[in-house]
């Protein structure tokens, strides 16, 4: 028997390894989770003993990411793309559906001795495979740079009805499965509830929510922040399911309703990781549930069920997406990207077989068929581009035209600033050349603003600069300089490797968000980085202290020292709680003060001598009482200094135990 510490450390180890190996090969750490749950399930190693502890908090992982989903909730946004979200999104879940019921009434009527399922099960496993994988798919497209081309928007507006139509069938399978009651009556009863729950915790939480956020806020406790939020999410789920509907529809409304305050992006940032690691440990019980050997004995049953749901859905959606206009590529890519399975699957699939509708067997069956295809999605997507081409001879001749229309564009040109993105600041930068009298033209990859901005003169062109043949038809060998203009590091990673076995000598100008892939984007050859915030930061102290009485003379010559220095006195600053974080955070550089005790090692040496800079750390302030030394190898230290230290977190943490320890 495992005891409770036990498990954990197992689940920490094995969760470590598995994520560390999916991130090296780049792919989503959820996929790790899954894998590392069928290692350590009961039909694989046997490591966990009785997991019910595990499921448990894998529970909290789902409510937690409804409650994520009740954040994003917003009716602008649902306004905005309502006819691709209540159009495209309704018409593609309710088909998924009545095409799973229909193949399961089929099945059971044409193979009576093997198949036996009710409508019930099939309704409800029909339901689990038209969700797609939200954390999959954006991460993709994000990293791609594609969330605002057209099959983008289109496959984030289907993503998010799946994310609301989850809602309603988590009341609906519960009722259907309740075989001694009158269905109309349990669905009209389940109804009702839902109704008077909802309209209850949305009129008086409305009316509470901002007020007590606004107490709570007062007290400056972050402490306190984070127990106020997780009694408000946990109490909400907890009277959805006192009310016989689910913990999940609770934790939503909980996060429609925060998200209507000021402290959406605060409660956000908070959240995060504790509903990260939960939902891990969802991921992971759901890979304990896939039995290994049944998949081994009934591979072909699992390879039909995987084959089947992913073709039926890319046909499904391309054909729809076509038919709410879209051309025939952009059909296609739509299709491509939501062929898969999704998270919300197994969360739906996981109630419909606690509730025995569906039959064991054919729940690992269909539970084995949709890690499958999550796991081969980043490889399809990966290769969209040719899929596309191949399919669709149409989706080919578009973009030979594209490329050769763009060839044709700029054939004349010479000398010409060839502007990756034709956004705000790719416009504005493009007005600014046209007023100096220099040629530029701009590849975009958004098709309406392409054609808006072309009817008014501009010199922009379809394409996506990150492609080769797209940076030759713009005639990158005679051009005099490439901006990129939009913030996506890997984008402008592939741009520049492109350049420099195209152009070696181009100059190309990279925009970026912050400092922190800086020195990785100059490595890859481009001239100039211009970070947004720092140059942000530039601008604003530059007007302080014109108003402080500066003379601007000396504001410009400080400017312009800090963009020739390349930035390096404002790079790295002391983190506060509420800084963003992501996962290059360890890399990022930032500022730490420490402090010199009486006994502390560094006393009586030299900067040179405690060669800092073995762990790439650069000592950027020395005050001693309040004065501020000169630095240099020679500056001696002694106790009572403060020593201020500038380099990634781990970094800062060698170098500081070099200061204070022997």
């Amino acid at each position: 028997m495992v005891s409770g510490l036990e498990l954990t450390l197992l689940l920490l180890a094995t969760s470590v390894l598995g994520v560390v190996a999916f991130r090296m090969l780049n792919l989503p750490p959820m996929l790790g989770y899954l894998v590392v749950g069928i290692v350590v399930g009961p039909d694989a190693l046997a490591l966990t003993g009785d997991s019910r502890a595990t499921h448990g908090l894998a529970e909290y992982g789902v409510v937690f990411l409804m409650f994520s989903i009740g954040l994003e909730f917003s009716l602008p946004k649902l306004m905005a793309m309502r006819r691709i979200v209540f159009g495209l999104g309704m018409a593609q879940v309710l088909l998924t559906i009545l095409a799973a019921m229909g193949s399961g009434l089929a099945a059971a009527y044409l193979l009576p001795q093997y198949v036996s399922i009710s409508w019930q099960a099939s309704f409800a496993l029909g339901g689990a495979l038209a969700m797609s994988s939200t954390a999959i798919v954006s991460k993709i497209l994000t990293e791609r740079v594609e969330l605002e081309t057209p099959h983008g928007r289109r496959i984030i507006g289907v993503l998010l009805f799946q994310d609301l139509a989850l809602v309603p069938l988590l009341i609906i399978v519960p009722a259907l499965a309740n075989q001694r009651a009158n269905l109309a009556d349990t669905l009209l009863w389940a109804g009702f509830k839902a109704v008077v729950v909802l309209a209850l915790l949305l009129f008086f939480g409305n009316k509470l929510m901002r007020g007590w956020f606004q107490i709570v806020v007062k007290r400056r406790s972050q402490e306190l922040f984070m127990l106020n939020l997780l009694l408000i999410t946990l109490g909400a789920a907890w009277i959805t399911e006192r009310a016989g509907l689910s913990l999940a529809l609770g934790a939503f409304v909980a996060g429609m309703l925060i998200s209507e305050t000021e402290y959406k992006h605060q409660v956000e940032e908070d959240i995060k990781s504790f509903r990260d690691v939960l939902l891990g440990l969802f991921f992971i019980t759901i890979g304990m549930l896939l039995n290994v050997r049944m998949v081994i004995d009934h591979w072909a049953l699992v390879l039909l069920l995987l084959s089947g749901p992913v073709l039926l859905k890319f046909g499904l959606i391309t054909g729809l997406a076509k038919l709410f206009g879209a051309s025939t590529g952009v059909a296609l890519r739509t299709g491509l990207g939501l062929a898969q399975a999704g998270e919300f699957g197994f969360v739906l699939l996981s109630q419909a077989g606690g509730l025995q509708l569906v039959d064991p067997l054919l729940v690992q069956a269909i539970l084995a068929s949709m890690v499958l295809s999550m796991l081969i999605t980043p490889l399809i997507l990966a290769k969209s581009d040719l899929i596309v081409m191949k399919l669709s001879a149409n989706e080919w001749m578009l973009q030979s035209l594209a490329l050769t229309q763009l060839a044709t564009r700029t054939m004349t040109a010479e000398k010409h600033v060839i502007i990756a993105g034709f956004g705000r600041s790719g416009q504005r930068l493009a007005k600014l050349l046209e007023e100096e009298g220099i040629a530029y033209h701009a590849l975009e990859m958004d098709p309406e603003l392409v054609r808006d901005t072309q009817i008014s003169g501009a010199n922009v062109s379809y394409g996506d600069a990150s492609r080769r043949e797209a940076l030759v038809a713009a005639g990158i060998h005679r051009a005099s300089a490439l901006i990129v203009t939009y913030a996506s590091t890997p984008s402008a990673l592939k741009v520049l490797h492109h350049v420099n076995e195209l152009a070696p000598g181009l100059p190309v100008i990279v925009r970026s968000h912050d400092d922190t892939d800086l020195d990785k984007l100059r490595a890859a050859g481009a001239s100039e980085v211009v970070p947004e915030l720092l140059e942000g930061s530039l601008m604003l102290a530059s007007h302080a202290l014109v108003m402080l009485g500066v003379p601007l003379r000396r504001v410009l010559h400080r400017v312009q020292v800090a963009r020739d220095e390349r930035y390096a006195s404002l790079r790295g600053y002391f983190h506060g709680a509420g800084d963003y974080s992501d996962d290059n955070e360890h890399l990022e550089a930032r500022l730490n003060s420490v402090t010199l005790s009486d006994d502390a090692a560094a006393n009586g040496q030299s900067l040179a001598a405690l060669q800092l800079d073995d762990f790439d750390v650069e000592v950027t302030i020395v005050r001693r009482g309040k004065n501020r030394l000169e630095l240099n190898g020679e500056t001696v230290l002694q106790a009572g200094d403060i020593v201020v230290l500038r380099g990634s977190a781990e970094g800062n943490a060698r170098a500081e135990q070099r200061l204070l320890t022997s």
